[in-house]
């Protein structure tokens, strides 16, 4: 039987039977060239590489060619099955089960690229096309992975070609319990930082001829955990600090080691910015190192800036979509861990609303069926207010 495109669960029961654990393709991206192409998308795969990871597959697809540009982003690479025989349903089989749709990525996230597919041909076919504006779909294969050759190059690759975009839905879940909880607004901020404390290696029995190095460190992890680094703003959160990595490279109960590792997460809202944040874990690093007299290193990564899509146009109009859907009013949210919309912001406002995110990542991993077909229906009522907003 042919797939139906415009069938949500159809659609994402053959999304899921491609296996595109990061970074393969698994036939994911293909399945949804010829589904777009088929309905008047100019489709783009994109290939991306970077020295040291795996080249990673995108899809640019867009139909329409005026403002505004409204776009959905998401990912078809899936987190590996994990033990197969812990699954009661194979992970790849996309079964359904007492109401439910079974398989790695059902809830996070080729469930929502399916609704927001069937959702836009239907869209499409009421209308009998773009009547104006544009839809576009950004679609990566790397999110799951080191996201280097992915959405943050795909955006670069639009720019060059001097395509804009005006507003972006990721379609990440984002509810946590029931369709209709939560609307992501913005994301934290994700900083890592790695300390190493310098010592001297020596005998233990002999702790004045050495200098160990692990009371030192831990006084300034002391110093960093107890410190309050705010209360929160309005729509976010107090930002916090958490330990993640101890490490000492030795194992031998009679020796000194000669340094000491530690690495630290920090979540922090919009009341601070990278440089600001990293000035802060600096400060009371020097302090408490000059307190214990340290000698240490301190070095920082990650990708995620933080960021707040204020309530407008995009967040207003899909928060009435989600309300005359579900009969829920979703609140505003800007919890969690970061995504793609980390790179997508930089160019246009930014929203996340997909399914329950309570199996991602998990064994029999799964959504209910109903909410596929309610978050279609979301989606279609969002893409018509939307584009009516914009004739008006």
């Amino acid at each position: 039987m042919a797939l139906d495109p415009q069938d949500p669960i159809a659609l994402a029961q053959a999304l899921i039977r491609c296996e595109s654990v990061t970074p393969a393709e698994g036939g994911a991206l293909t399945l949804l060239e010829g589904v777009l192409a088929g309905a008047g998308f100019a489709c783009h795969r994109v290939t991306f590489s970077e020295p040291g990871t795996p080249d990673v597959e995108n899809l640019y697809a867009r139909i329409g060619d005026s403002a505004p540009y409204l776009a959905f982003a998401g990912h078809t690479d899936v987190v590996p099955a994990g033990d197969i025989s812990a699954w009661s349903v194979p992970p790849f089989g996309g079964d359904i089960r007492d109401g439910r749709l079974y398989g790695r990525g059902a809830a996070d996230m080729k469930g929502a690229i399916a609704c927001f597919v069937a959702a836009a041909l239907r869209y499409l076919a009421r209308g009998d096309g773009m009547a104006a504006g544009s839809i576009s779909l950004l679609i990566t294969g790397d999110e799951e992975g080191p996201s280097i050759n992915g959405t943050a190059k795909l955006l670069d690759w639009l720019h060059a070609r001097g395509e804009a975009l005006d507003g972006c839905l990721v379609g990440e879940p984002s509810n946590p319990t029931a369709l209709g909880d939560e609307i992501k607004i913005g994301r934290r901020g994700s900083l890592t930082a790695d300390i190493v404390v310098h010592g001297q290696q020596g005998h233990a029995a002999y702790p004045r001829k050495a200098d160990n190095p692990i009371p030192k460190l831990v006084r300034i992890l002391d110093r960093l955990i107890s410190a309050e680094i705010d209360r929160g703003t309005e729509h976010f959160e107090p930002s916090n600090l958490q330990v993640t990595v101890l490490s000492v490279p030795n194992h031998a109960a009679n020796v000194i080691p000669g340094e000491a590792r530690a690495t630290l997460n920090v979540r922090y809202n919009d009341a601070w910015r990278r440089p600001t944040i990293e000035a802060w874990v600096r400060g009371h690093c020097d302090a408490a190192a000059v307190a214990c007299g340290a000698s240490y290193d301190l070095a920082f990564s990650g990708t995620g800036e933080v960021f707040l899509t204020k309530p407008g146009v995009l967040v207003e109009t899909l928060s009435a979509a989600v309300a005359a859907e579900t009969g829920r009013t979703p609140v505003l949210t800007t919890g969690g861990g970061t995504s793609d919309a980390r790179f997508i912001k930089d160019l246009c406002e930014v929203v996340e609303f997909g399914l329950v995110n309570a199996t991602i990542h998990a064994v029999d991993e799964h959504v209910a069926v109903q909410d596929l077909t309610r978050l279609t229906a979301i989606y279609q009522r969002f893409l018509a207010a939307y584009f009516e907003a914009a004739r008006r």
